[in-house]
Protein backbone atom coordinates (compact mmCIF):
# COMPACT_ATOMS: atom_id res chain seq x y z
CA UNK A 1 0.00 0.00 0.00
CA UNK A 2 1.34 3.23 -1.08
CA UNK A 3 2.20 5.99 1.92
CA UNK A 4 -0.57 7.94 1.01
CA UNK A 5 -3.11 5.68 1.36
CA UNK A 6 -2.06 3.91 4.67
CA UNK A 7 -3.96 4.27 8.48
CA UNK A 8 -1.27 6.08 10.31
CA UNK A 9 -0.89 3.86 13.96
CA UNK A 10 -1.56 6.14 16.78
CA UNK A 11 1.42 6.67 18.85
CA UNK A 12 1.49 8.27 22.45
CA UNK A 13 4.40 9.04 24.19
CA UNK A 14 4.61 8.98 28.07
CA UNK A 15 7.74 10.18 29.98
CA UNK A 16 8.81 11.34 33.71
CA UNK A 17 10.35 14.80 33.56
CA UNK A 18 12.72 14.57 36.26
CA UNK A 19 14.45 11.26 34.32
CA UNK A 20 14.81 13.29 31.52
CA UNK A 21 16.51 16.27 33.91
CA UNK A 22 18.60 13.40 35.25
CA UNK A 23 20.14 13.18 31.75
CA UNK A 24 20.56 16.98 31.35
CA UNK A 25 18.51 15.89 28.21
CA UNK A 26 18.85 18.93 25.98
CA UNK A 27 21.68 20.63 27.00
CA UNK A 28 25.15 20.35 26.23
CA UNK A 29 27.42 17.98 28.66
CA UNK A 30 31.28 17.16 29.57
CA UNK A 31 32.40 14.07 27.00
CA UNK A 32 36.08 13.03 27.53
CA UNK A 33 37.66 16.77 27.48
CA UNK A 34 34.90 17.90 24.56
CA UNK A 35 30.68 19.09 25.24
CA UNK A 36 28.38 17.17 23.24
CA UNK A 37 24.80 17.41 23.05
CA UNK A 38 22.17 15.29 24.67
CA UNK A 39 19.53 14.32 22.51
CA UNK A 40 16.73 12.79 24.17
CA UNK A 41 14.66 9.84 22.73
CA UNK A 42 12.07 12.29 22.41
CA UNK A 43 13.76 14.14 19.86
CA UNK A 44 15.27 11.27 18.12
CA UNK A 45 11.59 10.15 17.36
CA UNK A 46 10.64 13.57 15.76
CA UNK A 47 13.50 13.09 13.68
CA UNK A 48 12.71 9.73 12.59
CA UNK A 49 9.20 10.19 12.22
CA UNK A 50 10.23 13.83 10.00
CA UNK A 51 13.03 12.28 7.65
CA UNK A 52 12.24 8.14 7.81
CA UNK A 53 9.77 6.16 6.24
CA UNK A 54 8.70 5.55 10.05
CA UNK A 55 6.48 8.41 9.60
CA UNK A 56 4.52 6.87 6.90
CA UNK A 57 3.21 4.46 9.52
CA UNK A 58 3.29 6.72 13.05
CA UNK A 59 1.34 9.80 13.52
CA UNK A 60 2.17 10.96 17.17
CA UNK A 61 -0.59 12.25 18.74
CA UNK A 62 0.75 13.61 22.26
CA UNK A 63 3.29 13.37 24.68
CA UNK A 64 2.44 12.85 28.49
CA UNK A 65 4.34 13.50 31.59
CA UNK A 66 3.79 12.40 35.19
CA UNK A 67 5.43 14.79 36.63
CA UNK A 68 3.16 16.37 39.59
CA UNK A 69 3.43 20.11 39.69
CA UNK A 70 2.24 19.99 43.17
CA UNK A 71 4.96 18.16 44.64
CA UNK A 72 8.57 19.86 46.03
CA UNK A 73 10.62 17.23 44.71
CA UNK A 74 9.51 16.84 41.28
CA UNK A 75 9.57 21.02 41.21
CA UNK A 76 13.62 20.33 42.82
CA UNK A 77 14.28 17.61 40.30
CA UNK A 78 13.00 19.72 37.31
CA UNK A 79 14.22 23.13 38.48
CA UNK A 80 16.65 23.25 35.83
CA UNK A 81 13.65 23.14 33.45
CA UNK A 82 10.40 23.23 34.88
CA UNK A 83 7.19 22.32 34.05
CA UNK A 84 6.63 23.51 30.54
CA UNK A 85 8.67 25.33 27.89
CA UNK A 86 10.27 28.64 29.19
CA UNK A 87 9.99 27.88 32.95
CA UNK A 88 13.63 26.87 33.56
CA UNK A 89 16.55 28.11 31.64
CA UNK A 90 16.54 24.51 29.65
CA UNK A 91 14.03 22.80 27.98
CA UNK A 92 14.36 19.00 26.76
CA UNK A 93 14.73 19.64 22.97
CA UNK A 94 14.76 22.76 20.92
CA UNK A 95 11.86 25.48 21.76
CA UNK A 96 10.75 25.32 18.19
CA UNK A 97 11.17 21.61 17.54
CA UNK A 98 7.98 20.13 15.23
CA UNK A 99 7.04 16.74 14.93
CA UNK A 100 4.48 16.11 11.54
CA UNK A 101 4.30 19.57 10.66
CA UNK A 102 3.32 20.68 14.55
CA UNK A 103 5.11 21.95 17.25
CA UNK A 104 6.08 19.55 19.84
CA UNK A 105 5.20 21.77 22.23
CA UNK A 106 1.50 21.89 21.41
CA UNK A 107 1.95 18.05 21.99
CA UNK A 108 2.40 18.37 25.52
CA UNK A 109 0.41 17.03 28.14
CA UNK A 110 0.08 16.30 31.75
CA UNK A 111 -1.13 13.25 33.72
CA UNK A 112 0.47 13.20 37.22
CA UNK A 113 1.29 10.88 39.58
CA UNK A 114 0.27 12.74 42.34
CA UNK A 115 0.10 9.51 44.67
CA UNK A 116 3.91 9.23 44.61
CA UNK A 117 3.70 11.97 47.84
CA UNK A 118 2.06 9.51 49.88
CA UNK A 119 4.79 7.53 52.26
CA UNK A 120 5.46 3.77 50.67
CA UNK A 121 3.24 2.28 53.39
CA UNK A 122 0.48 4.58 53.12
CA UNK A 123 -2.73 2.90 53.27
CA UNK A 124 -3.87 5.39 50.41
CA UNK A 125 -1.12 4.84 48.26
CA UNK A 126 -2.66 1.84 46.26
CA UNK A 127 -5.78 3.49 45.60
CA UNK A 128 -4.40 6.87 44.15
CA UNK A 129 -2.00 4.59 42.03
CA UNK A 130 -5.20 2.89 40.80
CA UNK A 131 -6.37 6.60 40.51
CA UNK A 132 -3.18 7.61 38.03
CA UNK A 133 -3.53 4.27 35.69
CA UNK A 134 -7.63 5.03 35.45
CA UNK A 135 -6.68 8.63 34.69
CA UNK A 136 -3.47 7.82 32.22
CA UNK A 137 -6.07 5.37 30.75
CA UNK A 138 -8.66 7.64 30.09
CA UNK A 139 -6.94 10.16 28.19
CA UNK A 140 -4.96 7.45 26.45
CA UNK A 141 -8.94 6.11 25.37
CA UNK A 142 -9.08 9.65 24.57
CA UNK A 143 -6.61 10.08 22.28
CA UNK A 144 -7.25 6.52 20.62
CA UNK A 145 -3.89 5.44 21.25
CA UNK A 146 -2.99 2.17 19.46
CA UNK A 147 0.98 2.17 20.51
CA UNK A 148 1.87 4.07 23.89
CA UNK A 149 6.09 4.32 24.31
CA UNK A 150 6.95 4.45 27.86
CA UNK A 151 10.93 6.40 28.09
CA UNK A 152 11.98 6.73 31.62
CA UNK A 153 8.61 6.60 33.16
CA UNK A 154 9.02 6.13 37.35
CA UNK A 155 6.46 4.20 37.76
CA UNK A 156 5.73 0.83 37.12
CA UNK A 157 2.09 0.41 35.75
CA UNK A 158 0.06 -2.62 36.67
CA UNK A 159 -3.61 -2.42 36.00
CA UNK A 160 -3.06 -0.77 32.48
CA UNK A 161 -1.12 -4.05 31.18
CA UNK A 162 -2.73 -6.47 32.90
CA UNK A 163 -3.78 -9.79 30.45
CA UNK A 164 -7.39 -8.45 29.32
CA UNK A 165 -6.56 -4.99 29.99
CA UNK A 166 -7.32 -2.64 27.39
CA UNK A 167 -3.61 -1.67 26.62
CA UNK A 168 -2.43 -4.93 27.22
CA UNK A 169 0.27 -5.40 24.79
CA UNK A 170 0.12 -2.48 23.52
CA UNK A 171 2.38 -0.34 25.98
CA UNK A 172 6.02 -0.61 25.05
CA UNK A 173 9.24 0.98 27.03
CA UNK A 174 12.33 1.24 25.64
CA UNK A 175 14.88 0.84 28.32
CA UNK A 176 18.61 1.73 28.60
CA UNK A 177 20.07 -1.85 29.15
CA UNK A 178 19.41 -5.61 27.98
CA UNK A 179 16.52 -6.78 29.60
CA UNK A 180 16.86 -11.01 28.68
CA UNK A 181 17.56 -12.62 31.72
CA UNK A 182 19.70 -15.40 30.02
CA UNK A 183 21.85 -12.64 28.68
CA UNK A 184 25.47 -12.11 30.62
CA UNK A 185 24.76 -7.97 29.57
CA UNK A 186 21.44 -7.97 31.27
CA UNK A 187 20.97 -4.83 32.97
CA UNK A 188 17.11 -4.46 34.17
CA UNK A 189 15.52 -1.78 36.62
CA UNK A 190 16.44 2.37 37.48
CA UNK A 191 20.30 1.40 38.36
CA UNK A 192 20.69 -0.42 34.67
CA UNK A 193 23.29 2.42 33.32
CA UNK A 194 24.95 2.65 36.84
CA UNK A 195 24.93 -1.07 37.35
CA UNK A 196 26.68 -1.01 33.30
CA UNK A 197 29.60 1.36 34.99
CA UNK A 198 30.27 -0.64 37.85
CA UNK A 199 30.93 -4.39 35.68
CA UNK A 200 33.09 -2.73 33.55
CA UNK A 201 34.99 -2.10 36.58
CA UNK A 202 34.50 -5.68 37.24
CA UNK A 203 32.10 -4.80 40.23
CA UNK A 204 28.62 -5.90 40.90
CA UNK A 205 26.63 -3.54 43.27
CA UNK A 206 24.93 -6.47 45.99
CA UNK A 207 22.77 -3.27 47.66
CA UNK A 208 22.03 -0.26 46.50
CA UNK A 209 21.63 1.58 49.65
CA UNK A 210 25.28 0.84 50.60
CA UNK A 211 26.74 0.36 47.51
CA UNK A 212 28.57 -2.66 48.63
CA UNK A 213 29.91 -5.01 45.67
CA UNK A 214 31.45 -8.55 44.96
CA UNK A 215 34.03 -8.74 42.58
CA UNK A 216 33.09 -10.20 39.22
CA UNK A 217 34.69 -10.83 35.32
CA UNK A 218 34.48 -7.54 33.54
CA UNK A 219 31.02 -6.89 31.10
CA UNK A 220 32.39 -3.72 29.06
CA UNK A 221 29.50 -3.80 26.91
CA UNK A 222 25.88 -2.70 27.62
CA UNK A 223 22.94 -1.45 25.14
CA UNK A 224 18.92 -1.11 25.10
CA UNK A 225 15.96 -3.09 24.80
CA UNK A 226 12.59 -2.01 23.23
CA UNK A 227 9.79 -4.59 24.97
CA UNK A 228 6.30 -4.95 25.81
CA UNK A 229 5.28 -3.46 29.25
CA UNK A 230 3.86 -5.90 31.88
CA UNK A 231 3.98 -5.03 35.74
CA UNK A 232 7.14 -6.11 36.37
CA UNK A 233 10.35 -4.19 36.21
CA UNK A 234 11.75 -4.21 32.82
CA UNK A 235 10.47 -8.18 31.86
CA UNK A 236 8.13 -7.64 29.66
CA UNK A 237 8.99 -9.48 25.98
CA UNK A 238 11.58 -7.96 24.18
CA UNK A 239 10.13 -7.15 20.66
CA UNK A 240 13.92 -5.39 19.95
CA UNK A 241 17.27 -4.73 21.14
CA UNK A 242 20.78 -3.62 20.52
CA UNK A 243 24.16 -4.49 22.16
CA UNK A 244 26.54 -2.22 20.89
CA UNK A 245 27.46 0.45 23.53
CA UNK A 246 31.33 -0.16 24.57
CA UNK A 247 32.16 1.03 28.31
CA UNK A 248 35.54 2.51 28.47
CA UNK A 249 36.36 2.03 32.81
CA UNK A 250 36.78 5.92 33.20
CA UNK A 251 33.20 6.96 31.61
CA UNK A 252 31.00 9.43 33.82
CA UNK A 253 27.27 7.92 33.87
CA UNK A 254 26.63 11.17 31.50
CA UNK A 255 29.56 9.79 29.08
CA UNK A 256 27.71 6.52 29.02
CA UNK A 257 24.31 7.92 28.76
CA UNK A 258 25.37 9.70 25.80
CA UNK A 259 26.89 6.37 24.00
CA UNK A 260 24.40 4.27 24.93
CA UNK A 261 21.69 6.52 23.77
CA UNK A 262 23.59 6.98 20.33
CA UNK A 263 24.92 3.46 20.15
CA UNK A 264 22.29 1.27 21.13
CA UNK A 265 18.70 3.05 22.62
CA UNK A 266 18.19 5.24 19.38
CA UNK A 267 18.83 2.13 17.09
CA UNK A 268 16.54 0.18 19.23
CA UNK A 269 13.68 2.73 19.28
CA UNK A 270 13.39 3.06 15.59
CA UNK A 271 13.95 -0.61 14.77
CA UNK A 272 11.31 -1.89 17.77
CA UNK A 273 8.76 0.29 16.20
CA UNK A 274 9.17 -0.94 12.92
CA UNK A 275 9.08 -4.65 14.16
CA UNK A 276 5.35 -3.21 15.68
CA UNK A 277 4.70 -1.32 12.44
CA UNK A 278 5.42 -4.83 10.53
CA UNK A 279 2.82 -6.45 13.04
CA UNK A 280 0.02 -3.71 12.84
CA UNK A 281 -3.16 -5.35 10.95
CA UNK A 282 -3.41 -1.89 9.02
Amino acid sequence: MSPEFMQKTKLVYVWSLRNASADKAGQYVDYHGERRYMKSPLEYLAHALDHTPLGDHYSLEAVICDDDPASARDRENIKEYGFTPGQGEHWFYPPQLTVQGRLMNDLLENVPSSYRALPLGDSQRPAGKSDFERRLGQRLHALQAEVVVLDGLLVILDELVRPGADFHRRIVNIHPGITRLESPYERRGAYATLDALYGAKGKKVIDWTTRETIDIPVVDMTGASFHYVDNGIDSGEVIFDVLDTPIAPDDTILELRWNNFNNSLFPALEQGLWVLARRQPH
